[in-house]
């Protein structure tokens, strides 16, 4: 089969296509015809720097990706919920930038018949986050919640999914960005110097809790404006939220967790904003463009 792959850490020219083995599945896996595959700041991590989460590891040529909705073509002996031909979305750590993954049963959910293949494919990793990051912070109705990057993958997700709570939601923004971030329910509010003055002119009732998808200055920012340090979170810089004593968030996944997110989705209580896609021969071309910064939504690979 075909997979973007690299064989050394580096820039996003060291990704590029690649002939590699067609997976099996064992008795509790499925093998699934991937669609499309969402392009996460994850696999850039990886790419550059060859980081990877605790009980992950590197093996060259290593196939990027982590979050994909496709088609299941053959299930494992013991698989019982799911059959060939069932349209799924999941997840599958540095392996879904690829036309195949093997993946567990249980990191599948069915897709929704109505949520077209990119925004499915892109659902899984920043929606796990987000949902993980907002339960952590205990966001609930009548909140106000600060969401730092909230144009970004994870940010859409969260603006949508705080206001869904009954949050009201400021987000921080290039200027750019704020007409998109009004769309989804968000007040919007520029980066950079008096930032904290600038918030507390939109919140005279006070910040409740603050997620962070920037990191440095905004992180710091956060500490200022909310009390209660176990109600700030950052997805991207875990060194400073050490020393600064908030927390450093882990998307915690589930099929449970997904499953919900499929249903909202569904409902049209939830939208993956799609900013651009590229086929998978062009997946440094997306690297490169998330790399960019400041975008409107999710980066997604279109695969066959």
């Amino acid at each position: 089969m075909k997979a973007a792959v690299i064989r050394a850490f580096g820039p996003p020219d060291v990704l590029h296509t690649a002939d590699v083995p067609l997976p099996l599945p064992g008795p509790d896996e499925v093998r699934v015809r991937v669609k499309a595959a969402g392009v996460q700041p994850f696999d850039l991590a990886v790419r550059e720097r060859g980081w990877v989460p605790t009980g992950l590891s590197i093996r060259f040529p290593q196939i990027l990706g982590n979050d994909f909705a496709g088609t299941i073509e053959q299930a494992g002996d013991h698989v019982t919920d799911f059959a060939a031909g069932d349209d799924v979305i999941g997840w599958a750590l540095l392996a879904s930038y690829a036309e195949y993954v093997v993946v567990p049963a249980s990191q599948i959910v069915r897709k929704p018949p109505g949520i077209p293949w990119t925004e499915a494919g892109a659902l899984a990793a920043s929606g796990q986050t987000a949902h993980t990051a907002l339960q952590e912070l205990r966001v609930g109705e009548g909140d106000t919640v600060l969401i730092h990057g909230a144009a970004g993958g994870v940010g859409t997700m969260a603006v949508q999914l705080a206001r869904a709570l009954g949050a009201t939601v400021i987000g921080t923004a290039s200027e750019r960005n704020h007409d998109y971030l009004r769309t989804l329910g968000a007040i919007p509010v520029a980066y950079g110097p008096g930032l904290g003055d600038r918030v507390r002119a939109l919140a005279p009732g006070g910040v409740d809790a603050a997620l962070d998808a920037a990191g440095r200055d905004a992180l710091r920012a956060s500490v200022d404006l909310v009390p209660d340090r176990e109600r700030i979170g950052t997805i991207v810089d875990g060194e400073l939220a050490a020393e600064l004593g908030v927390r450093m968030i882990r998307s915690q996944r589930s099929a449970a967790r997904l499953a919900e997110l499929a249903e909202l989705c569904a409902a049209g209580k939830l939208k993956v904003r799609v900013r651009r896609t590229f086929p998978l021969e062009e997946a440094a071309a997306a690297h490169h463009e998330l790399a960019s910064g400041h975008g409107q939504g999710k980066i997604v690979l279109v695969i066959g």
